[in-house]
């Protein structure tokens, strides 16, 4: 992926020549990371499981041996790496605990616990010969929990703990680690919880939607260029001695209240990233 043609403002240079890679890039969150960094002036690669998204680089990263091949890829194009931006990651399954399968609970820490340390695993000794940064992506219920997304809670609760852990190890290196905890995205994938909400439920859509932005005290969702922005200011020299912090970025959400009836116990499928 390569830089706009005319980045602007004052922060538009903040990782001039840094060499990225932004797994779960050719999407969302992450695509809009991609793009934020190489207008910064960075030289950023992606990675992504879908080849459909168009990404630099397809790869499963629950995958040993595929992420290991990624890294020779990434060693043979830039000569090194500066910005690991560990962002991929599943929802996994929605329901009450007793009725969730273990293969897909599995899946979902594979994916996003797994993933995050095989990547980081194989990042490090590059940080380590000049410095760099690692950004994790959590999440608000990786915090405070959330009704019937145990795995996705679990795994994003298990990324702020690496996170944590990985800034202690790795600080005396001159590598620092940090997390950003994405509040409700707004894009495609909410606009389908709130259709299927209304749906199910015989709202209009805008009701659902005022009633999601209420548990937030800015009234408002997050956007995908909010997160990027983050993750920019977190691995430039402005942020040097952030270290082992999550950053919450969520306009303040009050509460996660569980949205399903009590009766049929039906959950809506909510992706908070």
């Amino acid at each position: 992926m390569t830089a706009a043609a005319a980045p602007t403002g004052p922060e538009a240079r903040l990782l001039t020549g840094r060499r990225a890679l932004v797994t779960g890039g050719g999407s969302g969150i992450g695509a809009a990371i991609a793009r934020a960094m190489a207008d910064a002036g960075a030289i950023v690669r992606t990675a992504d499981a879908d080849p459909a998204t168009g990404s630099d680089l397809v790869v499963d990263v629950s995958d040993d041996a595929a992420v290991t091949a990624m890294f020779e890829t990434l060693d043979a194009d830039l000569g090194g790496l500066d910005i690991l931006v560990n962002n991929v990651g599943i929802a996994g399954p929605t329901g009450p605990v007793e009725q969730l399968d273990p293969g897909e609970f599995d899946r979902c820490v594979e994916v996003n616990v797994g993933g995050t340390f095989r990547c980081t695993r194989a990042a490090v000794p590059r940080l380590r010969e000049g410095g760099g940064t690692i950004v994790n992506l959590s999440s608000t219920a990786g915090h405070w929990g959330y009704p019937l997304r145990s795995p996705y809670a679990a795994s994003k609760w298990a990324i702020e703990g690496l996170t944590a852990t990985w800034a202690m190890e790795l600080g005396r290196f001159g590598v620092r680690v940090n997390a950003i905890a994405p509040g409700t995205v707004a894009g495609p994938r909410m606009d389908g919880v709130i259709a299927r909400e209304a749906a199910a439920t015989g709202a209009e859509p805008a009701e659902v939607k005022a009633a999601y932005e209420d548990t937030v005290s800015m009234r408002r969702f997050v956007s995908a260029d909010d997160i990027a922005a983050t993750a920019v200011w977190l691995c430039s020299d402005a942020a040097r001695l952030v270290n082992g912090q999550v950053i919450t970025v969520d306009g303040n959400t009050e509460t996660h209240r569980a949205r399903w009836s009590d009766d049929a116990r039906a959950p809506v499928d909510i992706d908070w990233d």
